[in-house]
C-alpha cells in the first residue's frame, strides 16, 4: 500500500513545489549539485518520487537520468511531469521493487537521493548497492534525515507517528563508517540541522497563514489541522536536536 496518498502528495507539493516530496525544492537540488559537471552524465535518482529533482538534473544540468521508485502512483505522475516539461527523452522513471537496484555494475556516473535513505533499514546493503552501480570515480550525493545516538525521544516517536511513514534513521556519525565499509573514499558529512530548522519554522508560518486557505480547500479542515500538528511536531524535534537533517557525499575510487 502506498505511504504517499494524494492528500500527502498535494500538501508536500504545495509547500516545496511541483514535483517535490523533500525539503528545499528545485533551489535545493541546484545547491546540492553545485560545482558538479553533469552534462551528458548518467545519473541514478534513488527514490525519485514525483521526479522534480530528476527534471532539474536533466533540464538544467544536462544529465541523462533514471529515476527509481517503489510507489506506482508517484512513478506515473513523474512520467507525466517529464512529458509536460519536454524531457521524456532525457529522463526515464522506473517502478522498482525494494532491494538491489535493477541496473548493471558500474553503469552510472552519479547516484543522487533526497529524503529517501532514512526509510531504508539495511544501510549496509544500500551503500553496497550504491557502490556497485557507480563507475570508478563516480559520486554519491545524498540528502538524508538522521538522529542522535541512543533511544528516540518521546517527541521524535510522536512526530514519526504523525508522519505515518516508515523511518529507519541512524546517527550521522555512523555514516562515515558505513560508507567506508562499502568502499567509498572522499567522504564528506554535513550537518544541515540549522538550515532546516529555519526552513521548517518558515514553512509552518506559511501553512498557518497565507497557505492555510488553499490547504483547507484542497484537504478539508480536518486534514489541514493534521498537517499543521505534524509540522509543529517536526519543528519541536528539530529545535530539540532529536531530528538531524544532513547531507553526505562520497566517491568510488578511480
Amino acid at each position: 500500500m502506498s505511504e504517499y496518498d494524494d492528500r500527502m502528495v498535494g500538501m508536500l507539493e504545495l509547500i516545496w513545489g511541483k514535483g517535490f516530496l523533500a525539503p528545499g525544492g528545485a533551489a535545493y537540488v541546484r545547491e546540492h549539485l553545485a560545482g558538479l559537471d553533469l552534462a551528458g552524465k548518467r545519473v541514478l535518482d534513488v527514490g525519485s518520487g514525483l521526479g522534480g529533482g530528476a527534471l532539474v538534473m536533466a533540464g538544467e544540468f544536462g544529465a541523462r537520468v533514471i529515476g527509481l521508485d517503489i510507489e506506482a502512483p508517484l512513478v506515473e505522475r513523474a512520467r507525466t511531469y517529464a512529458e509536460e516539461a519536454g524531457l521524456a527523452d532525457r529522463v526515464e522513471f522506473r517502478l522498482a521493487e525494494p532491494g538491489p537496484f535493477p541496473l548493471p555494475d558500474a553503469s552510472v556516473d552519479l547516484l543522487y537521493s533526497s529524503g529517501v535513505f532514512l526509510q531504508i533499514a539495511d544501510k549496509e546493503g544500500l551503500f553496497a548497492e550504491c557502490f556497485r552501480v557507480l563507475v570508478p570515480g563516480g559520486r554519491l550525493v545524498v540528502y538524508d534525515w538522521t538522529q542522535p545516538p541512543g533511544p528516540q525521544s518521546a517527541e521524535l516517536v510522536r512526530f514519526i507517528a504523525l508522519e505515518g511513514l516508515t523511518y529507519a534513521m541512524r546517527p550521522l556519525t555512523e555514516h562515515e563508517g558505513l560508507l567506508r565499509a562499502a568502499g567509498f573514499v572522499g567522504i564528506e558529512l554535513e550537518d544541515l540541522a540549522a538550515w532546516y530548522r529555519a526552513e521548517a519554522r518558515a514553512e509552518l508560518e506559511r501553512m498557518s497563514g497565507p497557505l492555510y486557505p488553499e490547504m483547507a480547500a484542497r484537504l478539508g479542515t480536518a486534514a489541514a489541522a493534521h498537517f499543521l500538528e505534524n509540522w509543529a511536531a517536526m519543528v519541536t524535534v528539530l529545535e530539540r536536536g532529536d531530528l538531524l537533517p544532513a547531507r553526505y557525499r562520497a566517491t568510488k575510487p578511480a
